[in-house]
């Protein structure tokens, strides 16, 4: 397999594929939630990332720091990731919805010298009773009124709108971005210059970003999906990014797309599930878009035809993960299959494989893998040298996700290896489940686990939220049964459904299901 389209020349700076677009071209549209809208250029960005590198770099930071960085969708947060990677530092992206015991263990972890927060979260890293020796300056990126904290704007004060960038190797740390497993404390994912080089160049058939595009990617800062799209994908291809600071609403999003004539939107399932249940979904006009994609868990075929029908276009879905890069896609212009995960991105870089790493047959059940020699795979875990090693199979690292592959080389999505549904011995995988709930018009959202069962081991039930003004009741328990019945084989019916106000998410969105896995087991012994 040549990855040699994918790797970064030897010394490469990630910031140096923005500085490629500099112009007076406008490369960030910000709409508030009280309808202020703030536009920057290329140019005018570019002057700002320039002025804070200078005043990061007089305060004392130097390359391979580490820099604990907490902002929402704002313009600031593009200036400080940019600003940050053209010094050498290294960016721990974290979520706003972080509290002081997670910033406590990153902090510590990470040996960070320098945190970068917006207002609230300056106030949560000044709850942190546990020592932070390595931690040096806290710069309020907001407003500069927290006690203790240097206002981000005093750093930029008389500093020059030119710099060159720190030379880095393409194998310099770039990101430290920390993942949640299923227990434990949360692994340090390292991605390097380089990842950022690939990572470009490897999803661009996918996204189908143009630079003349607006394009929204709905993703918070502090997850790697703002890197992967909102960030990156969309100033490196010189686009102009459309951001929108407001809680989300199904007819605000549609109505906004509708505005601003979106033409790339990427959205979580979550949201265009939710928008797909919307009873005026019809009424709106979204013919600017032309590239649409999903991405964070599979997106259900119900949702997809929906808007193909009302819409015309296919929300393609991808998949990857924190510790890689997009591995799984339906590209743009290519043939795809509704319900499929896509096909590698490119061939060789995914397979579908057993516990010896050998190549499952087409039809069969295995471990999503992704080759250890891809360049946008992450370079360790954080101070756990060994761990990488732990999911290696052969030349393959193991994701823990589980797949088949068709005859075509399309990926059909089943689920995680520990969500995986055993009944009877029949393998039942929860997504199809939920795929076949999601279309009933009375389900809102909904997902399914294994719950332990006397005589066949475990049972599917399904947890489901219902569509706003549904009552659950046993009539509707029975009619659900007999609709999944009558969409998909029987024996994946759930033989149990409980009616729940939300779901448990992660902070990104995710469906838990392991919070729900684990309360099955409790409650049934």
């Amino acid at each position: 397999m040549n990855f040699n389209p994918w790797i970064a020349p030897e010394q490469y700076n990630i910031s140096s594929e923005i500085e490629s677009h500099n112009s007076e071209k406008p490369a960030l549209r910000l709409l508030d939630d009280q309808g202020n809208t703030t536009q920057i250029t290329y140019s005018e960005l570019l002057k700002k990332v320039n002025q804070l590198a200078g005043g990061l770099s007089e305060l004392g930071l130097t390359k391979g720091d580490r820099v604990l960085v907490m902002v929402p969708r704002a313009i600031e947060a593009y200036i400080i990731y940019v600003a940050c990677l053209k010094l050498g530092l290294v960016i721990i992206p974290s979520s706003e919805m972080l509290r002081a015991k997670d910033l406590s263990y990153r902090l510590q972890h990470s040996e960070a010298r320098a945190v970068i927060a917006w207002a609230e979260g300056t106030a949560e890293v000044d709850r942190i009773t546990e020592e932070l020796p390595a931690l040096q300056f806290r710069i309020d990126a907001k407003n500069g009124q927290a006690a203790g904290w240097v206002p981000l704007r005093s750093l930029m004060e008389g500093q020059p709108e030119e710099r060159e960038a720190e030379p880095t190797h393409r194998d310099d740390m770039a990101m430290l971005s920390y993942t949640s497993g299923t227990t434990g404390n949360p692994k340090g994912v390292v991605h390097s210059h380089g990842w950022g080089y690939a990572h470009l160049r490897m999803t661009a058939a996918w996204l189908g970003i143009e630079s003349s595009d607006l394009v929204w990617a709905t993703a918070a800062p502090g997850w790697q999906k703002w890197i992967w799209t909102p960030f990156l994908s969309v100033l490196g291809n010189g686009a102009t990014g459309f951001i929108y600071n407001g809680s989300f609403s199904a007819e605000r999003y549609l109505q906004l797309i509708q505005e601003n004539q979106i033409a790339v939107i990427c959205c979580t399932p979550t949201e265009f599930r939710i928008m797909a249940k919307t009873d005026s979904l019809a009424q709106y006009d979204l013919s600017s878009i032309r590239s649409a994609v999903s991405a964070g868990e599979p997106l259900n075929q119900a949702v997809i035809k929906k808007f193909e029908e009302l819409f015309g276009f296919i929300i393609r879905d991808g998949y990857g993960q924190t510790e890689n890069t997009l591995l799984i896609g339906n590209l743009k212009d290519s043939p795809i299959k509704i319900g499929a995960m896509g096909k590698s991105i490119v061939p060789g870089i995914v397979e579908v494989i057993d516990e010896e790493g050998r190549p499952q047959p087409m039809g069969e059940v295995g471990n999503i893998a992704v080759h250890t020699d891809m360049p946008a795979l992450f370079k360790a875990y954080y101070k756990d040298p060994d761990r990488k090693g732990a999911s290696i199979v052969g030349s393959y690292f193991i994701t823990g996700d589980r797949a088949s592959k068709d005859e075509d080389g399309y990926l059909w999505f089943e689920g995680r290896g520990d969500d995986i549904i055993i009944s009877s011995g029949y393998t039942i995988g929860p997504f199809e489940v939920e795929e076949a709930l999601l279309r009933h018009p009375s389900v809102k959202e909904c997902a399914a686990v294994a719950s332990p069962d006397e005589i066949r081991g475990h049972i599917v039930k399904a947890f489901i939220v219902l569509k706003d003004g549904v009552t659950g009741s046993p009539e509707l328990v029975k009619e659900l049964q007999d609709h999944v019945k009558s969409v998909t084989a029987p024996y994946k019916y759930p033989r149990k459904i409980e009616f729940i106000g939300e779901l448990p998410k992660t902070n990104s969105g995710k469906i838990r299901r392991i919070e729900l896995r684990q309360r099955e087991a409790q409650m049934n012994g």
